[in-house]
């Protein structure tokens, strides 16, 4: 994956729009492979935990999911939110203070979507203790992650995502998500 293209990306991410143009989001892109073992060796205690919290017909299915893409990409990209920047001077965070994770929440969309339209996969790892994710990653303390991704080529191009592959969760029906007041 060339570097250039990962630049791009969070480039054009980082015009996202964000409340009070606060522009919360940091970009840590993980190229030590120390501090790429100390993610993996979070994810597989994260991982551990969480496949015995199934049943065993989940735990089965759960336990088939390719869940490599820390081993693989090439490319890793952990996703903070700034939450003590002055930056949009705290317009529209009174009385939605979550606001700043949910615009860095649009530059990672704004990034996976144009990603996509390249044929770049992205996996967004959400097995992960975010504070030993912070620590292992030395950010300073009042940044929080939002997401750790993991991006390059896939190997095999499918439109269906893997986890309605795999049937872990049948599409929901739209009538379901749309309401009408």
């Amino acid at each position: 994956m060339p570097h250039e293209i990962v630049e791009e990306l969070v480039e054009s991410a980082s015009l996202a729009p964000s409340v009070g143009y606060s522009q919360p989001w940091r970009f840590v892109s993980v190229d030590d492979t120390e501090r790429r073992a100390a993610i993996v060796a979070n994810f597989e205690r994260c991982n551990a935990h969480a496949l015995g919290t199934y049943e065993d017909k989940r735990r089965a299915a759960y336990a088939r999911l390719k869940l490599a893409g820390l081993r693989e990409a090439p490319v890793h990209l952990a996703v903070f939110s700034d939450e003590a920047g002055e930056a949009g001077s705290g317009l529209g965070r009174a009385t939605m203070p979550r606001t700043l994770e949910y615009s860095v929440v649009g530059a990672i969309c704004t990034l996976w979507l144009l990603a996509r339209a390249r044929g770049i996969g992205v996996g967004w790892v959400s097995i992960l203790d975010p504070e030993a994710a912070a620590r292992s990653l030395d950010v300073p303390p009042d940044w929080k992650l939002i997401a750790y991704l993991c991006i390059g080529y896939p190997q095999d191009e499918d439109i269906t995502p893997e986890l309605a592959r795999v049937k872990w969760q049948a599409p929901i029906d739209e009538a379901r998500s749309v309401y009408r007041r």
